[in-house]
């Protein structure tokens, strides 16, 4: 089997699987419950000054029949006391010496707050500190959290501060509440983070109850916003980690978050820029022996594509990603339809007709059997119809040689201005 211990910033672990800080991490029982189901690491509940919570706090939404597509929490950091978690850390990481525990840390934005928590968590031994700039509700309303990291300067100022006496790596954990996560990614690399996590939960508001007319969740009829995980974010956080790993001024590694709930999404995180992955919304969902298929998964992909270590996925895939002007807009693909697969459905040609380049018919053929033609003079390889379609193999998309020189929308400008040559010079299709 390949080796699945990954180096992140310094930080040894047995494998790539954290648990991110949140409810699953909130006590040393349940850490330690994760260490011994098989979980590389955890990053424990946000330590800082204990709340009081709501209840109630979670809602969910689900979707096409699957339950907790979608998941939003109002819950706040620990609301615990700090001697407390600090006393089961302590513990959990004697006991699993070889384990990765990260404490998460949240305070005022004040010099000499920072610099009292980190001296008291790192004494206990934890491995690193990952400083919450993310969380969108409750401490944000209190200048911490979200509030803090959606200001960049205020991030590097803070990372600066911890960085002024931490002895252990310093990852920034990043709001995906904001117009350009990178412009903040940088803050944190200036301030001296070690690595940045990404992404923290988004502002949401899970539903509304239409018979009650309360908001999903409420506490007593009144409710807020809260931050929404779960599968339905993982495109959300896919594009922001690829945003920070080709951006050349965040040269850090990346722990990965947002929706992970299979092997194929820790891959795909890795192949887009992250060292190690977090994961919280699949274990509420269904405990913490997924790690278990998840480790047989990523093992078996890595023997299947003859890697010795699960280190050698990380960012594979980043020179594939790529801004829109830099498409080549010469690259054709048709639809094509298999007869032997296909049910008949029509699901492709009425989602084509209304919503699409209406070019697919309806025909009969010489036996007299209905059948679906493409007209891929007309097609224009949007792949709407084989996203709707539900038989497998009924649709290919095909990749068409057109002849042309690849041309790019900003070739194509360059064309346009005369900056290199005219439109009888270069092929445009």
């Amino acid at each position: 089997m390949a080796d699945l211990s990954i180096d992140f910033a310094g930080i040894k672990s047995p494998n790539p699987f954290w648990l991110a800080s949140a409810p699953p991490t909130n006590t040393g029982y349940q850490v330690q419950r994760a260490f011994e189901a098989g979980w590389g690491g955890a990053v424990w509940k946000t330590l800082g000054e204990p709340v009081i919570n709501t209840s109630s706090r979670f809602a969910a939404v689900h979707f096409g029949g699957q339950r907790v597509a979608g998941f939003n929490n109002i819950e706040l950091i620990t609301d615990r006391p700090l001697e407390v978690n600090l006393k089961e850390i302590y513990e959990t990481k004697k006991r699993f010496p070889n384990n990765t525990i990260i404490a998460s840390l949240m305070v005022e934005p004040k010099q000499e707050k920072w610099h009292e928590i980190v001296k008291r968590v790192e004494a206990v031994g934890v491995d690193g500190l990952e400083l919450n700039f993310g969380c969108p509700h409750g401490m944000a309303e209190r200048g911490m959290g979200a509030a803090s990291g959606q200001q960049p300067d205020l991030v590097q100022a803070q990372t600066t501060w911890v960085k002024e006496v931490a002895t252990t790596p310093v990852i920034v954990k990043l709001t995906p509440n904001i117009t350009d996560i990178t412009v903040v990614a940088r803050h944190a690399v200036k301030g001296g983070a070690d690595a940045i996590s990404l992404i923290n939960t988004i502002n949401s508001l899970a539903g509304v109850d239409i018979h009650s007319w309360n908001t999903i969740p409420n506490v007593g009829g009144q409710g807020a916003h809260g931050g929404y995980c779960g599968p339905a974010v993982k495109p959300i956080a896919l594009s922001m980690v690829a945003e920070c790993a080709r951006d050349r001024a965040v040269d850090v590694p990346i722990s990965g978050i947002g929706g992970i709930s299979t092997w194929q999404d820790v891959v795909e995180f890795m192949l887009m820029g992250s060292t190690g992955i977090q994961v919280c919304t699949a274990v509420m969902h269904h405990g913490f022996r997924i790690v278990e298929e998840m480790i047989d998964g990523l093992n078996n992909y890595l023997d299947e594509k003859g890697l010795a270590s699960v280190m050698e996925l990380i960012g594979k895939s980043v020179p594939k990603y790529s801004n829109w002007g830099d498409l080549d807009l010469n690259y054709k693909v048709v639809a094509r339809i298999n007869e032997d697969n296909c049910i008949n459905c029509n699901k492709c040609h009425i989602a084509c007709e209304d919503a699409s380049h209406q070019c697919i018919d309806m025909l009969t053929n010489a036996e007299g059997k209905a059948i679906l033609q493409v007209r891929e003079e007309d097609c224009v390889g949007c792949n709407l119809c084989s996203i709707v379609c539900p038989a497998d193999g009924a649709i290919d998309m095909v990749a068409l040689d057109s002849g042309a020189a690849p041309m790019t929308w900003n070739q194509r400008n360059q064309v346009i201005s005369g900056l290199n040559g005219s439109y009888s010079e270069v092929e445009v299709g």
